[in-house]
Parts: C-alpha cells; structure tokens; sequence
C-alpha cells in the first residue's frame, strides 16, 4: 500500500526490499495501525513519497520461516546516546514506516538485531500489538511503580488499557481508570482496574475518596490533551508522580502550574522504546499477565488500510486496535 502524497494510498506492485547482509527479509503476516500512520498519510507528518508506511510488524523470516516481530526504531550505534544505552534518542535514529519504507507490504527488511522470534503461545493476530505494549513496558519503568501504590491511568483507549494491565502486574492497589466511555471503562474493570471513573465534574473526589483523601501517588496521562493533563494535576497527591504518555501537541494552555510547585509533584515524560523492551514485553503476553485480544476491535484486509484508517479518525471514540491480516 503505497502512500504517493497526502490522502493518496493505493495498492501497487513495487519491487521487492534489498537485503543487506546483516538484514532479515520478513514475510509480513499482520500490522497494527498506529495514530502515527493516520498522521502521514493526512500530511501531519513529512515524509519522503512514494512511502509504503506501518511500523507495527508481524510476519515469518524468508530464510528460516520463524515467526518474529520487527522492532521498527532503527539507531546508529555509535552517538552519545547509543554508547550510553539511550538508543531510542537517537539523533539519527529511523523509525520503519515514516523514514524508510515500512510493514504495509508483502515483505520488510530489518536488522537481525531487531528481530525477535514470538513464541507459540502467541497469536500472530494480536501480536502487532506488543511494539505498542514496548513502549507503555518503557515508560512505566521511568516511573518503577512499587507494590500498593495508587495510580490513576487518565484514559483507557488501548494504551490506556495496557498500562492499567502493567500497573496490576506491578501490584498497584487501587487502579483507578477515567474516560468518558462507558464501553471502555467496563473493559478496563476485567483487565485489572479496581474502580473506574467517569471523566469530568466528580472525578476529582472520586479519586480523593479512593485514596484517604491524598490523591493518587502515580498518574499516567495517556490522552495528550492539556485539559487532562491539568485534571491529573489535580488527582496527584503532594510528592506525586505525573508520567506524560500521551503525546501532547499543544504549544500554549492552561495548566494548573502553581500546583507542580506547591505539591512536589514529579513530570516523567517516555518516548518509544529500547530493544530491551521487546523480550520483557514477549515473556508478558506469553505469561498471559498481559492480554491483547481484548484491544482488538477490527480485522481488515491489507487491501482496505485506508478504510481502516478512515475508521480510526472518525470514530476512534468507539473502536480500539485495528489489525491488517496480510492473507486475506
């Protein structure tokens, strides 16, 4: 599927990737569709065209026939990053779908470094969806939940619902989820979340009243949107931490800042993942501590990923994880 400008996708007949010789040809089986690929295709984010876009990537190596999983963030090596073993800060790093061509595809090349094999026990349906869990794994480790902490997860679309999972299996007591969705916090209720809040006027108290009165010790902001970031100011305990998940766009708003001062709190920002994450992330699903069938509310054919991406934008309220099976 090969994105010529924005808004202009179709399927093509384009040559098969080059293989250099510390690379591994991937037969891609399933992909998941990320907000980043809705992005460019609109033209929110440049790209070079043509672009075969898709970083969420499952398929079978040409040589071997192993089932893998790709690790999409490339990186030098060789920067002050890399030496430190800050390798998703890359300057030079290429993400596969935005910088060079990606999964939306019959095949993908990768390193060997970044290839990882998946075991049985995981479906190849639900397992695009462990490069997103890599980077919820990444982030919560910024924050290192400790055993009957509170934590507020501020909305459960599918990273919202993997991080109140992560949470539980750090032995948070009590998650508590807030969105305006009925749908999704009932969900987030059977993956671990212990009470669940409507967004907006009463959520404050209601996690005041979980919580002794303090606030929560640990709130993860996944929306991205200033409005709930300034509400989780305000569920956070004084000593608090505030880990900033969701990508937040907006240059100028309105934030409680007089409370980061007052209550101590602690702003934790996460950006994408390291290698390490993948085999943590693996041994979760496979476990079963982690589950991702739950997230998935659609599956399409490569064939139709810009309807897919069509209903992502227009009604992303109502879905979660769309899946492209690549064989059907």
């Amino acid at each position: 599927m090969v994105l010529r400008a924005p808004w202009e996708l179709s399927p093509e007949e384009v040559t098969r990737p080059g293989l250099d010789a510390p690379d591994v040809m991937v037969r891609v089986t399933h992909s998941g569709i990320c907000g980043t690929d809705f992005k460019i295709y609109s033209g929110a984010i440049a790209v070079d065209y043509p672009r075969i876009m898709g970083h969420e990537v499952v398929g079978e190596t040409i040589a071997a026939g192993d089932r893998v999983i790709v690790d999409p963030e490339l990186f030098c090596g060789d920067c002050f990053h890399c030496r430190i073993g800050e390798t998703h800060l890359c300057p030079r790093g290429v993400l596969l779908g935005r910088d060079v061509n990606g999964g939306f595809a019959e095949y993908v090349t990768a390193p060997a470094t970044h290839v990882y094999r998946l075991p049985d026990a995981i479906d190849s349906r639900t397992a695009p969806l462990i490069q997103v869990l890599t980077t919820c794994l990444h982030a919560q480790k910024q924050i290192e939940i400790v055993a009957g902490e509170s934590v507020v997860v501020y909305g459960l679309g599918v990273t919202g619902q993997l991080h109140v999972q992560l949470a539980k299996a750090r032995g948070a007591s009590p998650i508590i989820g807030v969105t305006r969705s009925a749908e999704k916090r009932a969900l987030a209720e059977t993956l671990g979340a212990d009470i669940t809040v409507a967004a907006g006027d009463g959520a404050l108290q209601r996690v005041r009243d979980a919580t002794e009165g303090r606030g929560a010790d640990v709130i993860v902001e996944t929306t991205g949107i200033l409005s709930s970031v300034a509400a989780s100011i305000d569920m956070a305990r004084a000593g608090g931490r505030l880990l900033l998940f969701g990508i937040i766009t907006a240059k100028e708003g309105a934030l409680p800042f007089y409370d980061l001062y007052f209550k101590e709190l602690s702003l934790i920002g996460a950006r994408v993942a390291t290698s390490e994450d993948y085999p943590d992330s693996i041994a979760l699903v496979e476990h079963g501590i982690v589950r991702l069938d739950p997230l998935i509310s659609d599956v399409m054919p490569l064939g139709e990923l810009k309807q897919a991406i069509d209903l992502l934008s227009g009604d992303s309220a109502q879905r979660m994880k769309i899946i492209l099976d690549h064989g059907i």
